[in-house]
C-alpha cells in the first residue's frame, strides 16, 4: 500500500505549467544576458579590473579575458535552447554552469537573484521540463508527455516560497519595523518619482513601507497557493515588483519575481497560454496531447532524483540560518550574509585607508586603492571583511613582488550602518597579512557598539 507521500509524488499534473514556466524562464535569461551585454558590463566588469574577488573555496573561477564574452555567449544560447526545449537536460546544465561561473567571478557583483537564478537552474535539471511545447517532444514522441508527477511543479513553488518567506523573516528586526531603516535614507532621494515623489520623504510613508515590505513576504507564498486569493495575491505582486523596479535599480529581477509566480496558478491558465502561442506560432499542438504520463525508466535514478532534491531543499532551508553559528552582528560583520534571502535590509558605507610596512626597514606608505580596484569594488571592499582580507593579501603579494621584504599590511577602516555615525571596524593593530581566510569567526572585526534586535 502507498504511503500518502508516495501518492503525493507520483500524483499526475499536465505538464502545460512546467512547460509555461520553461518558455518564459529561458526568454528572461536570454534577455538578462543580452541586456547585460548591451550595457558594456561585461567589459567594465569583468575585462577590465586588474583584481577580482573571489568567493572562498573558488579561487579558480575567474573571468578569461575577452574570453569571458564567450562565456556569455553561451549561457545566452544555453537559456535559448532551454525556452525552445531543445536538447533540454544538456541545455539547463550548460545554462546552470555556465551562469554560476559568471556569478563567482567576482563577488563584488553579488546580488540575490543571480543567486536565486543558479538554485532555480539547478533544480530544473532535475524537472522534465521539456516533456511537452519542446523541440524534444515535437521531434522525438518517446519524450512528449502529457502528464508529469505534481511535485516537480509544487518544488518551483516551494523554491520561490522559501526566498519569500526568508526574506520576510530577515525583515523582522528592530532596525526594519521600529527605525525603518534603510528605507528612512532610501527613499527621500527619489523625490522626482511622478506622483509619489514628494511623498517619500514622510516618515510615515516610510514606515508603511517598511511594515507591509515585511508583511508581504511573509504572506505572499501562502496567499498565491489559496485559490480564491490567488489572483488578487498577484496583482499585489505585480505592484510590489514595479514599485520597487520603480524605486531601486535591481535590474531584472522583479521581472523575473513576476513571471515566475505565474507557475501558482492553476494548469488551465497555462493550457491557455498555450494554445494562444500555438495559434501565434502556427505549432501543431496536437502532437503533445497524447495521454501519457512521464515515468523515469530507472528506479536507481528515480531514487537519486529524490535523495538529491531532499538535500536541495534541507540545504535552502538551512543555509540562511548559519550565521547563528556566528558571535556579533550580522549585518556588523556578514558572516552568513550571503545566500540567505536578506534583500536590501541595509545602507551600509565604510572608508579603508590600508597602510603598507617594510618589515626589515620599517619604512610604510599609504595605498591609493584606485591604483589596484575599481571604484565599485572599492566601495564594496570598504565594509566586508572578507574583502578587506583579500585585498590585503593582494597588496603583501603585489608589494613583495615590487622588492619590499616581510611586507605586513594593516588597514584603518571606518564604517556605517543604517545611519549610524562611522565607528573603527578592523582592529588597526592586526597584521592582515597574516590572518588566513576560512569559515571560522573573523575575530579582527572590532564589535559592533549598538544592537540590532531581531531575526
Amino acid at each position: 500500500m502507498e504511503s500518502l507521500i508516495e501518492k503525493y509524488i507520483k500524483a499526475p499534473v499536465e505538464t502545460a505549467t512546467l512547460a509555461v514556466f520553461r518558455i518564459l524562464f529561458g526568454l528572461m535569461m536570454l534577455f538578462s544576458i543580452v541586456r547585460f551585454w548591451s550595457y558594456g558590463w561585461i567589459d567594465k566588469l569583468y575585462v577590465q579590473p586588474e583584481l577580482f574577488f573571489s568567493y572562498y573555496g573558488f579561487e579558480w573561477v575567474k573571468p578569461l579575458g575577452v574570453y569571458t564574452y564567450l562565456i556569455f555567449v553561451i549561457c545566452g544560447l544555453a537559456a535559448l535552447l532551454v525556452s525552445l526545449g531543445y536538447r533540454y537536460k544538456l541545455s539547463i546544465v550548460i545554462f546552470f554552469l555556465s551562469f554560476t561561473y559568471i556569478e563567482l567571478m567576482d563577488k563584488t557583483t553579488y546580488l540575490n537573484h543571480y543567486y536565486f537564478i543558479s538554485v532555480l537552474s539547478f533544480l530544473m535539471i532535475f524537472l522534465p521540463a521539456n516533456a511537452s511545447y519542446s523541440l524534444d517532444a515535437y521531434f522525438n514522441p518517446k519524450k512528449s508527455f502529457h502528464y508529469i508527477p505534481r511535485w516537480t511543479i509544487d518544488s518551483i513553488k516551494l523554491l520561490l516560497g522559501i526566498v519569500y518567506f526568508y526574506a520576510g523573516l530577515a525583515k523582522l528586526n528592530s532596525d526594519w519595523l521600529f527605525n525603518a531603516m534603510p528605507l528612512k535614507i532610501w527613499l527621500p532621494s527619489k523625490f522626482d518619482i511622478p506622483l509619489i515623489g514628494n511623498l517619500l520623504s514622510e516618515e510615515w510613508v516610510q514606515y508603511v513601507f517598511s511594515w507591509s515590505g515585511a508583511l508581504y513576504d511573509l504572506t505572499i507564498p501562502f496567499l498565491l497557493l489559496y485559490k480564491k486569493t490567488r489572483p488578487y495575491a498577484f496583482v499585489m505582486v505585480v505592484v510590489f515588483h514595479v514599485l520597487t523596479r520603480v524605486l531601486f535599480p535591481i535590474g531584472m529581477f522583479p521581472y523575473v519575481m513576476i513571471i515566475s509566480t505565474l507557475i501558482f496558478f492553476d494548469e488551465s491558465f497555462h493550457s491557455k497560454f498555450l494554445t494562444y502561442l500555438s495559434k501565434v506560432l502556427h505549432i501543431d499542438s496536437s502532437k503533445f496531447y497524447n495521454q501519457k504520463t512521464f515515468k523515469e525508466l530507472s528506479a536507481f535514478k528515480v531514487k537519486m532524483k529524490y535523495i538529491i532534491v531532499t538535500l536541495f531543499f534541507c540545504l535552502q532551508l538551512a543555509i540562511p540560518f548559519r550565521y547563528l553559528l556566528y558571535p556579533g552582528e550580522l549585518f556588523w560583520t556578514e558572516e552568513g550574509y550571503r545566500f540567505s534571502w536578506r534583500v536590501m535590509l541595509m545602507e551600509k558605507s565604510g572608508y579603508a585607508q590600508f597602510k603598507i610596512v617594510d618589515g626589515e626597514s620599517g619604512r610604510w606608505f599609504y595605498v591609493d586603492n584606485t591604483d589596484f580596484i575599481t571604484p565599485l569594488q572599492e566601495k564594496q571592499m570598504a565594509f566586508q571583511p572578507d574583502f578587506i582580507l583579500e585585498y590585503a593579501h593582494f597588496l603583501k603579494n603585489h608589494f613583495e613582488a615590487d622588492g619590499h621584504n616581510n611586507v605586513q599590511v594593516y588597514v584603518d577602516c571606518q564604517v556605517s550602518l543604517n545611519g549610524r555615525l562611522s565607528t573603527s571596524y578592523i582592529d588597526p593593530t592586526i597584521d592582515l597579512g597574516k590572518q588566513k581566510e576560512s569559515f571560522l569567526h573573523k575575530n579582527w572585526i572590532i564589535p559592533f557598539k549598538d544592537e540590532i534586535k531581531g531575526i
